[in-house]
Formats: structure tokens, sequence, C-alpha cells
């Protein structure tokens, strides 16, 4: 039986080294680019034709856009509209990423912890700098609400600090985990398949193919849960408590 974590093996495609640095063209990457590229002739062909009465593509697309401009409206706010191209390309990018992954012989590359914890240190990152610049000192006085005892701060404070510096720990790690989990038990259970024959093996086909459904659900979800996330972690830096 293969080994069920094979499939999550990185492989460099082009070798490339920069000054002792390796930063070789891999399939990671290049799955990154299908993903980005996807995107793109996905609005780019839906749009294309601008009709009144839009076609199925151009509806999918212009839902995918009131989807999260009313996530980005609803969680974030007026001030929150300026933020929504990155929002949207952030939320388009990892569910293009997660759908590819479940296409035979594909690679899932949002299942690397690397990838979705660069992703969150980004997210983590761009929003302190948008709180620090807003609120300057102020910004502060989020990890001490108002109304607050001042004795409880040596209490509060810690763990204020320890919460918010855990956001990208735990923002990376769900969808990691959640991506990994499910593509291995589709390829523990694929594996069966063949060695039970045609007698035993229709069980864990079938148990293959209703996973791959629930694959396509838990693409969406982590979707939008990473840019859901995004977006109150904006209204944080935006509004703070």
């Amino acid at each position: 039986m293969a080994n069920p974590l094979q499939q999550f093996e990185v492989k460099t495609l082009i070798p490339i080294h920069l000054g002792g640095v390796d930063a070789s063209f891999t399939n990671a990457a290049m799955f990154m680019v299908f993903a980005v590229a996807g995107v793109s002739t996905f609005l780019m062909l839906s749009m294309r034709g601008r009709a009144l009465v839009p076609t199925r593509w151009q509806s999918m697309a212009e839902l995918s856009y009131e989807f999260i401009a009313g996530m980005v409206r609803d969680n974030v706010g007026s001030e929150g509209r300026k933020y929504f191209p990155f929002v949207f390309s952030l939320f388009m990018f990892i569910l293009f990423a997660n759908l590819i992954g479940l296409l035979p012989y594909s690679f899932t590359f949002t299942s690397h912890i690397i990838v979705t914890f660069a992703m969150a240190i980004t997210v983590f990152l761009g929003v302190t700098v948008i709180g620090i610049v807003r609120h300057k000192l102020h910004f502060l006085s989020f990890f001490m609400p108002a109304g607050v005892p001042v004795v409880m701060a040596p209490i509060l404070i810690p763990i204020e600090i320890v919460s918010y510096l855990s956001r990208p720990v735990s923002l990376s790690i769900r969808l990691f985990a959640n991506m990994m989990a499910g593509h291995t038990m589709m390829k523990v259970f694929a594996g069966f398949v063949v060695p039970l024959g045609i007698l035993g093996g229709w069980a864990p086909l079938a148990v293959d193919v209703a996973l791959t459904g629930f694959e396509f659900l838990v693409a969406f979800l982590q979707a939008y849960v990473f840019t859901i996330l995004t977006c109150l972690y904006l209204n944080d830096a935006i509004h703070l408590h």
C-alpha cells in the first residue's frame, strides 16, 4: 500500500540556488501558479461579456464578489472597503488552492504548514501595522480593555498578549490540519480498494467517494473561516475593543 503521506512531498522541478539559498521551483510553487491562473481566468472569462442578464459563469463571479463584500461590510464596517481587494484575493486563492488539490495527481499546497503560516503571518503583520498606524500608542489599549479594574492588569495583559500573538499560529494550523487530515483519509481508504478486490473493494471506494464530496465542502469552509477571521482581525485593528 502506498504511503498516504507521500502525496505531501515537495519535489524540486527547476533547481535554483541564489547565494547559498535554495530558491528552487517546486511542485508546490507550480500549483500556486495554477491557483492564481485559475482565479484570474475564472474572473476574466466570467466578466468578459458583462451581460445585463448574467450567464452562469458571470453569476458565479458576481456571487463571489457579493459574498466577500458582504462579509467585509458585516464584520469590518464601511471602513473595511479599502481592504476588500486583499480579502477577496485571499479567499479566492485559498478556495482554488483547496479545490485544485482535489484533482487526481495534483498537489495541495495548503496542506503544508509553511504555506498557511506564511499567509497567516502576512495577515497578522498587516492588521498589526494598520492598528498601529491608525491608533499610534492607543493601540496598546487593545491589551487592556476599558472598564477593567487596574488590579487585573498584571493578569489580563499577559493573557491578551499571548492570545494576540497566537493568532497566526491558530490561523495557519486550522487550515493546514484540516486539508492534510482530509487528504490523508482519502488516500488511506483508496489504498484498500485494489487489495480487497471486487468483493470487498466497494466499501472503501464508497467511503472515498463520500469523503471526496465532504472535502469539497471543507475546501469552501476552510477558505471561508480563514477569510472571516481575517475580517475580524481587521475589525479589531480598526476599531480596537
